[in-house]
């Protein structure tokens, strides 16, 4: 079978971590993968048997720039018809909706609800825009969500008429633990608590740092994400320049998971949170906020100690220094529902029931 997948860019995140994961894992079993980015950024390297069509240098913005997107878009998929054309993130969404390409079903990796609630707070005549950009982009439109959490979303709380499959992120578990075993020259000599994520007010490094003052003096906070002017004024105005290090964006974060004390998770929204489950593949316990959606599918049958309230520092203080004191078992957790084996198996079941007969 033909599987075509469409993102923005590769430049570092969940969503193109995971796609990536998905392409390699459906070239591994026979089939042929397409991956079209709208702009030339990577950080992350594709599977060399994976196709990668650039669309154009820079993405270009704006209704204009989204139809130029789309007739690129177009002109590429008509030399060869997927049995599956799989979009991720917003703007890809919309691109590729443009495009009229054939067999197309967006993956949803967010809990867009908290999303527009949040926006809501500061502009509620943005967040009704917002609302109403999602109604229309995916509404009636087959979707892919990453977890359980931000299907019901989709279903309940934006209240949209669609077909919803779930398909979580796929993870290599021998991969990441063969990864995780690779020696690095950087990583700290001191205990340590990790933190991996970029810097946007729903990661909510704000609240970790406040957390972070109540934390013992002996521990360091590792931040894997790329350094920012703001982020660095956050830490300075909380007096933790010495107990804090941004230690950037990490092609291979896995030792750094491995060596950790904790990783902590304190989102105020997510859809399928991968740092959570690549933790615990390298068997360093998690801490994680309550937040919509996917860490209490994770973690909350197995060990719901981990999971404390979101937006509340003194609980995320709490619970840290108590895993600290006392590591949690992590022998009853059955991260086999992520495998990648199984995400690739789903994908199949898609584009056979969309007609193909590869």
């Amino acid at each position: 079978m033909y599987f075509a997948f469409i993102l923005p860019n590769l430049a570092g995140g969940g969503a193109e971590k995971a796609i990536l994961k998905t392409a390699a894992a459906l070239v591994e079993r026979g089939h042929q993968v397409t991956l079209f980015l709208l702009e030339r950024r990577t950080s992350y390297a594709p599977d060399p048997r994976v196709t990668v069509h650039v669309l154009a240098e820079k993405l270009h913005r704006g209704w204009l720039g989204k139809r130029w997107s789309a007739w690129r878009l177009r002109r590429a998929l008509c030399r060869q018809m997927p049995d599956l054309l799989v979009s991720t993130l917003p703007f890809a969404d919309e691109v590729a909706a443009l495009s009229g390409g054939p067999n197309h079903w967006c993956r949803v990796a967010n809990t867009l609800s908290a999303e527009v609630g949040k926006l809501r707070a500061a502009s509620p005549g943005k967040a009704a825009r917002r609302l109403q950009r999602y109604r229309s982009l995916y509404g009636g439109r087959p979707l892919i969500a990453v977890s359980g959490g931000v299907a019901d979303d989709l279903r309940e709380n934006l209240g949209l008429p669609s077909q919803v499959v779930t398909i979580p992120n796929p993870f290599d578990l021998a991969a990441i633990r063969r990864q995780a075993a690779e020696p690095l020259p950087n990583l700290p000599t001191r205990d340590y608590v990790l933190h991996v994520g970029r810097f946007s007010p729903q990661k909510r490094h704000d609240l970790l740092l406040d957390a972070w003052l109540a934390m013992p003096q002996d521990l360091d906070l590792v931040l894997l994400t790329a350094a920012e002017p703001a982020l660095q004024a956050m830490i300075e105005a909380r007096g933790l320049s010495a107990r804090v290090r941004v230690a950037g964006f990490q092609a291979n974060p896995y030792p750094w998971m491995a060596g950790a004390r904790l990783l902590v998770l304190c989102s105020d929204h997510e859809g399928l949170p991968n740092v959570l489950i690549e933790s615990l593949i390298c068997g360093t316990p998690v801490v994680a906020t309550d937040c919509p959606s996917g860490p209490r599918e994770i973690l909350g049958t197995a060990l719901p100690s981990a999971l404390v309230p979101c937006g509340d520092a003194v609980s995320l203080a709490q619970r840290m220094q108590a895993f600290l004191a006392s590591p949690p078992s992590l022998a009853a957790l059955d991260l086999s529902a992520y495998s990648v084996e199984r995400t690739a198996e789903a994908y199949e079941a898609i584009a056979r029931a969309n007609g193909s007969t590869g």
